[in-house]
């Protein structure tokens, strides 16, 4: 019975013969060592652009959401906002 390293995992995928040229001319032409390494730098490399792609959109979602509800419920002034207030206010007068 063979073991596989426990770090690794197996990944097994169907490909046309014009896919598994077309992906064997490109490993050769990018300077990989071979299509197994084409594919999971080429995959990792998509995976992180997607991920971090989604990740900008809901910090961006949820910085919109903080930022309109501060703008319909604005926090009250407390005593720190009002001497920066008249500090500006004395800043500009002059």
């Amino acid at each position: 019975m063979g073991t596989l390293d426990q770090g690794k995992a197996r990944f097994d995928i169907r490909l046309s013969k014009e896919q598994k040229q077309l992906f064997e001319i490109a490993a050769l032409l990018g300077g990989y060592r071979n299509l197994t390494d084409f594919v999971i730098a080429t995959v990792q490399s998509k995976a992180k652009e997607i991920i971090e792609e989604r990740e900008k959109i809901i910090v961006s979602k949820k910085d919109k959401e903080v930022f309109f509800d501060a703008l319909v419920n604005p926090p009250r002034l407390n005593k720190n906002l009002l001497d920066a207030k008249r500090t500006y206010n004395k800043l500009i007068s002059k």
